[in-house]
């Protein structure tokens, strides 16, 4: 696992006087390593998004320092974009973004509002702004996470709401920016149109992360991490056989990254308890060994080898078969 470049350390003047004393006290109770430690143990690579998150962590933790010794410091503006495929991390991001900001006293609560364009805007006139309201309401004192937040603005809608969404986010980013922190996420090529179309929006937005894709070999790592946690294991061949269901599906629509992974996972659990359970029935009890490993044959019978074509997704689920 890669980890970001570490940042050079912090030294104060002086013997252990008061200023020493302040800033060594703030470093113990914001423990900034710790939660960036945890975000590279959860997230495979990811290695420019890491950096950009411990460039941010460094310069809010500085600005903190000189705001406690009396030093000229403006409060950063905050509000960023996360842009990239689904299921690359962003969300999970989001929420270690929103842990750093609470221990550092940049928003009150640890918490992140996950919302998309139907939290928002309305169906009917005088319906958006109490709706978009409310949502802030929930989101106050910590991070409004917007989803696919290009769905705000249709253009082609001369009767679409979504206008009015923006310029009451608007407002609140500028007017609100020490109380809230506001992240829209979704592809990077609708993102740049997004703020293209909306310069006011682009404006008040300091930080722009790109979550690049994962390598099919970063897709079996983070795998692994998955069958781990969930106290299984891969037998012999069913990693090679994992990797040739990955090489296949990356290739097909709708594909979502770690998202498909982790569905790949729970649909190869589902093939095992089953293959599990029928040899019950043939009075063939399992085995501790039976019971947490994975065989190939859960995984390449997946509808990706075209073996059992009833296992597709259903119309309008968010991933392709798996």
């Amino acid at each position: 696992m890669q980890s970001a470049a570490q940042p050079t350390p912090i030294r104060a003047d002086g013997d252990g006087g008061p200023e020493r004393q302040q800033i060594e006290q703030l470093l113990r109770d914001a423990e900034i390593e710790t939660v960036l430690a945890e975000l590279d143990e959860q997230l495979i690579a990811l290695t420019p998004v890491k950096t950009r998150i411990r460039e941010i962590a460094a310069l809010l933790l500085v600005d903190k320092l000189r705001r406690e010794l009396e030093l000229s410091s403006n409060r950063p503006t905050l509000h960023m974009s996360f842009t990239g495929n689904p299921g690359t991390g962003k969300t999970t991001v989001a929420m270690k973004v929103a842990e750093i900001l609470h221990r550092l006293g940049y928003i009150e609560k640890n918490k992140v509002v996950a919302v998309t364009r139907d939290d928002l805007v309305g169906q009917y006139v005088g319906h958006t702004a109490p709706k978009t309201k409310e949502v802030l309401k929930r989101a106050s004192g910590g991070v409004l996470f917007i989803d696919e937040a290009y769905y705000l603005y249709r253009p082609e809608n001369e009767r679409d709401y979504g206008v009015e969404a923006i310029e009451i986010l608007l407002q609140v980013m500028e007017n609100e920016r020490d109380n809230i922190v506001v992240v829209l996420a979704g592809y990077k090529d609708r993102m740049d149109n997004f703020f293209q179309s909306n310069p006011g929006m682009s404006s008040r937005v300091a930080h722009h992360i790109d979550f690049p894709d994962y390598t099919v070999d970063e897709l079996v790592m983070i795998a692994r991490l998955m069958v781990k946690r969930e106290e299984y294991e891969l037998g012999p061949g069913a990693e090679e056989a994992l990797r040739s269901y990955l090489d296949r599906r990356i290739q097909r629509p709708l594909f979502a990254h770690a998202r498909s992974v982790r569905n790949a996972i729970e649909r190869a659990r589902l093939r095992h308890a089953n293959r599990i359970y029928e040899a019950t029935l043939d009075g063939m009890l399992p085995t501790r060994e039976d019971l947490v490993r994975i065989e190939p044959e859960d995984i390449l019978k997946s509808s990706v080898f075209g073996l059992d074509r009833h296992d597709e997704t259903p119309p309008g689920a968010t991933d392709a078969p798996v």
